[in-house]
């Protein structure tokens, strides 16, 4: 069997990218490589220091086969030359905070993003002489005037968890490069069906491929793709030390999930907008954010940026934290639950006085007329599924109308 050699569409590429029939088996499907050592030659070194991309395999924390094939379908997806995947999305992003940042750096960070990122740069790096900035990078004046002569990072999510709040990527893009900065955009809410934040710009773009990559809430996993001037050095320098490597069980999990990818979003963003005009409708919703809602504040925006919509819905209903403890024990599809892009409906209630107190400290009022704006007191994260959306909404109708 040949080699692709032809242009190939997002199906073919989440299917076939990476993987060809093995060649000893003839196995359609790809092998999993759950060896932590390989036979090496003679010439090899025993650390990690130098290795090149061409480096046969050594040892599984510096690179493995089923990995490797995994990171060769993001990069595709994304438009990127080269990938690096890690143990957890965590894992991903503090390898690249740790590899951009030293002490006496600077970087801008989104006031409003992933809770652990939020945390880590209220105390972590700064602890380590890195100077933060949070803004609200929606706001693109905002994000200019904080960048300063020391500003190496620019770090946005868009759209941000859990606003569903939107940045533009190529202005932001624009901003961070007029300052010799990188820019970083976490795209799990979007997806590379949505959004491919390098072809807009962006130096680096990250997943948590925990949540719609892998898709099926079975597997932990985080993957940055870019440049291979970048991602290479990443890898070599601080990857392999921090110890953060996904394993091959979990690549091989998360691969076969990608390959579904495609057509997953296509119904997660159809079942997500009738769910989200049921929502919009109803008598007890008090607001409603989806990016395919014209009344999202950036819905021009999310149509200019944003092939897909995506699944997340965030809602507001009077007194949430009782009506949280109504749909908690009353919901018989949707599942309450934290972590979202599985294949059934998550649903969790974040309360704006537990966040701003814990993770988003805003130092700004407008800072938290934003938050406001979004949130009010307290929103309902909705990861819609992939069951029937008249389902959805029966199991909406019946718990809502106990509130």
């Amino acid at each position: 069997m040949s080699k692709i050699n032809f242009p190939v569409g997002p199906n073919t590429t989440a299917i076939h990218t990476g993987e060809a029939p093995d060649p000893a088996t003839g196995a359609s499907a790809p092998n999993i490589v759950m060896s932590t050592t390989f036979v090496a030659d003679a010439e090899s070194g025993f650390s990690a220091t130098g290795i090149e991309d061409d480096t046969n395999w050594i040892y599984t924390r510096w690179g493995n086969p089923t990995i490797h094939q995994l990171e060769e379908k993001i990069a595709a997806l994304e438009g990127a030359e080269k990938a690096a995947a890690f143990s957890s999305g965590m894992g991903a992003i503090s390898a690249l905070l740790f590899h951009l940042l030293k002490q006496g750096d600077h970087a801008v960070i989104s006031d409003v993003a992933y809770a652990a990122l939020s945390e880590m740069t209220n105390e972590t790096i700064p602890n380590l002489g890195v100077s933060i900035t949070k803004v609200n990078t929606s706001d693109a004046e905002a994000v200019k005037n904080a960048v300063r002569p020391n500003t190496r990072l620019i770090y946005i999510e868009t759209p941000c968890n859990p606003l569903l709040r939107l940045t533009d990527i190529e202005e932001t893009a624009r901003i961070a490069h007029s300052a010799d900065a990188k820019l970083a955009v976490d795209s799990t809410f979007a997806t590379p069906m949505a959004t491919n934040p390098i072809k807009l710009g962006a130096d680096f773009v990250i997943h948590s491929m925990t949540k719609y990559i892998g898709g099926h809430g079975d597997a932990l996993g985080g993957v940055i793709a870019g440049y291979s001037a970048d991602i290479s050095p990443l890898r070599n320098s601080i990857a392999i030390r921090l110890g953060s490597t996904l394993s091959p069980f979990n690549a091989w999990l998360i691969m076969r999930g990608l390959a579904t990818l495609p057509l997953r979003m296509k119904a997660h963003e159809a079942n997500a907008l009738q769910v989200a005009r049921y929502l919009e409708d109803h008598p007890k919703v008090k607001r409603v954010i989806y990016p395919g809602l014209p009344s999202h504040p950036q819905y021009e925006l999310a149509k200019k940026q944003m092939k897909n919509f995506s699944g997340m819905i965030t809602f507001q209903v009077q007194d949430g934290r009782k009506a949280a403890a109504v749909l908690a024990k009353e919901l018989q599809i949707i599942h309450y639950a934290v972590s979202l892009g599985h294949h059934r409906s998550l649903i969790f209630y974040l309360q704006s006085e537990d966040l701003l107190q814990s993770s988003f400290k805003f130092d700004t009022q407008a800072q938290n007329d934003s938050w406001r704006q979004f949130a009010g007191d307290g929103i309902f994260r909705f990861s819609v599924g992939l069951e029937d959306a008249e389902d959805i909404i029966r199991d909406l109708d019946i718990a809502l109308s106990k509130i």
